[in-house]
């Protein structure tokens, strides 16, 4: 009796020591950190409580309308998977360090001089970080801003494949008889994918230009149904396919098409054809007009984690979750690095971006590529690493200087992996 008193002892101190270090694994493992404020927090409404309300990029506002956008307008839901795609966690959080000018930084000063509501950085399967500020939890649904271009952008590329569109070089008209005579009814599919239907639109963030005209007859006192919303913009000043011009217009010329084709709503595609193939944890939101056409060119809302699948998604050329969700072929077009002197390299400065179908594309021969929002919304994603960073933010300033010194950390991420 004595000794299996002793066998007992000592089988219930190994397992205390088995819980010990569990706890001090997962102590350490790469959890998800939550920050009740941030940089200038006072300035982005802190002392409030982050409020939600008009007018809607006024400063103290936007933490609270960038994570609650259901709550300003009618949305549709993308509901989530009935068996979400599990995620890992690093036994501990990736450490970096970079330089940004003349100044040693880290991620910890990242998130203490940006106003980051949620940064990820996942590899395959596995998240390495994850942070949130103001108060933001991963529960929280993040506005995308222009980044939802992506999301119509491969979803053209699906319907293509089963045959609900024929062709990229077909015409908008093809497929919506209501713009029939209107430059954007004659423009190709090809050319609203790279930004460059010819078409005259002004987009530089200021008021009025024709990117608030265009939003104003939409969601606006206007409520104007889509086809009056295009054919207002009329007037062609380039040839389709031949100047690149980043236009609001051109996307919702792709969700046009989209809806028309599939005789689906766009949240409804986008439901069935990637986020619950996906693996999607949490459900999304997508802003729709008075007609509940979904506004193609932004207003979609989702979960960091999920932002992070769909990057996983694009890491692996459009396979995830044992699935060959997006077109591999298409997902290599909309890709590709561009040739140099292409009208696709938009910026001819040393390191200029280029842009794919929907897309943005790193400078350089390796095919490195992101999705972009006004404010600071960005998905990087690395097919040859796998490796996927997702940021949401509050910028006030839409050129603010900090997506440069979000570059520099990203590259930084990378040359950590390179050659494994």
């Amino acid at each position: 009796m004595l000794a299996w008193r002793g066998f007992v002892a000592v089988l219930a101190v190994a397992l205390v020591a088995q819980i010990d270090i569990a706890r001090a694994q997962q102590l350490q493992t790469a959890v998800p950190v939550f920050s009740p404020t941030g940089p200038d927090a006072v300035a982005y409404g802190e002392k409030l409580g982050y409020p939600v309300g008009l007018p809607l990029s006024e400063q103290r506002n936007m933490i609270g309308n960038f994570s609650h956008a259901d709550q300003l307008a009618p949305t549709h839901t993308i509901a989530a998977a009935e068996h979400p795609l599990p995620l890992l966690r690093a036994p501990s959080e990736i450490s970096v360090k970079f330089t940004f000018g003349a100044e040693a930084a880290s991620l910890s000063k990242y998130l203490d001089t940006n106003p980051t509501t949620g940064l990820l950085i996942a590899h395959n399967d596995t998240i390495l970080f994850e942070h949130y500020q103001y108060g933001r939890t991963d529960h929280d649904r993040l506005v995308s801003q222009s980044m939802a271009k992506t999301l119509t952008g491969m979803m053209i590329g699906i319907a293509i494949s089963e045959g609900a569109i024929h062709s990229v070089d077909d015409t908008v008209q093809t497929y919506v008889p209501e713009l029939k005579g209107t430059e954007m009814g004659s423009t190709p599919i090809r050319a609203l994918l790279h930004m460059a239907s010819g078409i005259a639109f002004t987009e530089n963030f200021g008021n009025p230009d024709d990117n608030v005209r265009l939003s104003n007859s939409l969601l606006g006192p206007e409520k104007l149904d889509p086809y009056a919303a295009v054919s207002r913009f009329n007037k062609r000043v380039a040839a389709p396919d031949t100047v690149w011009h980043y236009s609001n217009l051109d996307t919702e010329g792709l969700s046009l098409v989209l809806t028309h084709a599939t005789h689906m709503t766009m949240s409804n595609y986008l439901q069935s054809r990637i986020w619950q193939p996906m693996g999607a944890e949490a459900s999304a939101n997508w802003q729709v007009d008075s007609t509940g056409q979904e506004v193609g060119y932004c207003c979609f809302s989702a979960t960091l984690r999920d932002y992070a699948r769909f990057g996983m998604l694009l890491a692996h050329d459009g396979a995830l979750n044992d699935r060959q969700i997006i077109p591999r072929q298409w997902l290599l077009d909309a890709t590709q690095p561009v040739t140099q002197g292409s009208f696709l390299a938009v910026n001819q400065l040393p390191n200029p971006w280029g842009y794919g179908y929907q897309i943005w594309l790193m400078p350089g021969p390796r095919r490195t590529f992101f999705l972009d929002g006004r404010a600071g919304q960005r998905i990087l994603v690395d097919p040859t690493t796998h490796l996927v960073l997702v940021h949401t933010a509050v910028r006030a300033k839409p050129a603010d200087a900090g997506g440069a010194e979000l570059v520099e950390l990203w590259s930084s991420v990378l040359k950590q992996f390179q050659g494994n």
